[in-house]
């Protein structure tokens, strides 16, 4: 892993190299802890140490890794109990990521909309869980492209040269 983790930092342009690690599961913190000096080592910019289930885990991970910047993965239904950011960062660790939770809330609510469709024909009443149309556009922005769009000047096809007579 150290090998792979060298060949990305030396490859790299613009890229943050985050290693992670999932040895505190079958080889305890300090296990862990070698595998994150090897990927520190090798030129990995952040660490993240998976297979952590508590909040003493999480602290002597951090206490062992001194200025070193840390991820936490915060998944529901995984083996890590509920923490804020807050709680993360007085733990030590500078970055959370809650990768799939944006996922399930959208595969609940895809659920509730598939079973409308099936029940009642159509959404007519699941058009109240969704998002407006305006709201779209709020949220990506999307005046904003139009704005741009109307700045850009159409390209102007060259005609072909000029025949001899």
């Amino acid at each position: 892993m150290a090998a792979k983790i060298a060949a990305a930092a030396k490859a790299r342009r613009n890229l943050v190299v985050i290693a992670r690690t999932d040895a505190a599961a079958s080889e305890g913190i300090d296990g862990a802890v070698a595998r994150a000096r090897l990927y520190l080592q090798a030129g990995a910019d952040a660490i993240f140490p998976e297979a952590l289930t508590n909040a003493d885990m999480f602290r002597a991970f951090a206490k062992a890794m001194p200025g070193v910047k840390l991820l936490a993965n915060m998944t529901e239904f995984g083996r890590t109990p509920f923490f804020t950011a807050s709680e993360f960062e007085a733990m030590g660790y500078r970055m959370v990521i809650w990768p799939v939770s944006a996922l399930r809330a959208a595969n609940k609510a895809q659920e509730r909309v598939f079973a409308a469709l099936q029940k009642d024909g159509g959404t007519q009443k699941v058009v109240d869980q969704m998002q407006t149309r305006q709201e779209l556009y709020d949220t990506i922005g999307y005046h904003e492209y139009e704005a741009l769009d109307a700045s850009i000047v159409k390209t102007v096809v060259p005609q072909g040269m000029p025949q001899r007579d």
